[in-house]
């Protein structure tokens, strides 16, 4: 993330932006569909696009495309008009004359900048026109030349060089791979797993099977461990990050390509792992996922709305033991009861969001334990609440059906 979109979001969590002013009310009504309620709180609040407290866009933020990528499923289940001409409106923003975008600059090299680029596929494929396919190609444009470790792994950002970060994967993986199937360049599937395996090599701990946050190969940040590279600890929504981007590329990836099955492996070995560190009283996922015992430590939204959506869409598809779906349901009542309150304002609200969490920069975040619980908590951050959505929209789809999680 860059450093002056924090500022403003710091700034607004102080504000009306993402603070209800209301006296808050745990919400139990097992009838509600919370997919559609956190959809129309963010439509109330960001009616044009995610807005800074000067009335100016946000920018070309991922954070954009994970929720609006989340509303396309609500829609894909409701089929209700407003929330599709709410995903045009937000994007047709962004696309120039030139076929560029808006925000957006290629030559920075930052992973981020790919994701919103997933949208423009979207809906290049529900309308064919033309200005999305030219949009997607400038967003395509960028991997071509987008730096790279010694074996192939995208680095994180230009100006975080020879790293690879969890986060990377779920930014530049499920666009490359629905580009790829689009357009016919089914060559760039093994590049694609190839980025899945790096990172699994590189930041996977042998003991927990857990993925450390980054990994840098030439060991010079001051976060790296000196022998192997990899960053101090398991932050949540990195890991949150790593398995999103894994069940949606393989919507993607062709049934006959060899590294089908390495990516089904690794996410077998990831919800096993992840499995574990789940807090069995109330379901839910740590900031630092093995430090459950600290008392600083605490519960976090996005993490935890992440490992739902992965787990209840690789139930659904038979990507993964069935017993997985039992896991998650606890999850998704614990989110439910720990961190959805609905406000006199009439709209529901999403608690329990780690703002940001990064390492490097400046000032310098040093991935250690106190630098993870130094971040701030706000309510409705757009990335928790997009994440909420997904797990909220799988969870509806399995109520809909009727079909038990524990099947």
């Amino acid at each position: 993330m860059y450093r002056k979109y924090l500022t403003f979001l710091l700034s607004s969590a102080l504000t009306s932006l993402f603070f209800c002013n209301c006296t808050s009310i745990k919400s139990t009504d097992a009838d509600i569909d919370y997919a559609r309620e956190i959809s129309n709180t963010i439509m109330h609040k960001w009616p044009d696009s995610l807005s800074r407290l000067d009335g100016k866009s946000a920018g070309w933020s991922y954070d954009i495309g994970l929720y609006l990528e989340a509303i396309s499923n609500v829609y894909a289940r409701t089929g209700e008009q407003r929330y599709y001409d709410y995903i045009v409106k937000q994007m047709d923003r962004f696309i120039l004359p030139n076929d560029s975008i808006r925000y957006y600059t290629q030559d920075s090299y930052n992973i981020d900048y790919v994701r919103n680029g997933k949208i423009l596929l979207y809906l290049y494929e529900k309308t064919t026109d033309k200005k999305y396919q030219d949009a997607a190609k400038y967003v395509r444009q960028q991997l071509y030349t987008h730096p790279r470790t010694s074996e192939g792994g995208f680095w994180h950002k230009k100006v975080y060089p020879h790293q690879m970060w969890l986060d990377g994967l779920y930014m530049g993986q499920p666009f490359y791979a629905h580009y790829s199937k689009i357009f016919g360049e089914t060559e760039n599937f093994t590049d694609i797993a190839r980025q899945f395996t790096l990172m699994e090599k590189h930041a996977r701990d042998e003991r927990t099977g857990l993925l450390h946050h980054a990994w840098d190969e030439r060991r010079e940040q001051k976060w790296a461990d000196k022998q192997t590279g990899k960053s101090p600890h398991f932050w949540g929504r990195a890991m949150g990050w790593y398995g999103v981007a894994l069940v949606d590329v393989l919507d993607y990836f062709p049934q006959d390509h060899a590294d089908r099955k390495t990516l089904l492996d690794i996410l077998n070995r990831y919800v096993e792992a992840v499995s574990k560190v789940q807090n069995l009283e109330n379901g839910l996922w740590y900031q630092v996922l093995d430090k459950g015992e600290e008392k600083q430590n605490y519960p976090e939204a996005s993490a935890s709305s992440m490992f739902v959506y992965t787990m209840m869409k690789a139930v659904r598809l038979g990507y993964i033991s069935a017993k997985y779906g039992a896991i998650a349901e606890k999850g998704y009542n614990g989110m439910i009861k720990e961190f959805i309150v609905k406000g006199d304002d009439g709209y529901y609200h999403l608690n329990g969001t780690v703002m940001v969490s990064g390492l490097g920069g400046t000032p310098y975040r040093d991935g250690s334990f106190a630098y993870y619980m130094s971040e701030p908590v706000i309510q409705d951050d757009p990335k928790g609440m997009g994440a909420f959505i997904l797990a909220a929209n799988e969870a509806q789809l399995r109520k809909d059906k009727n079909v038990a999680f524990s099947e």
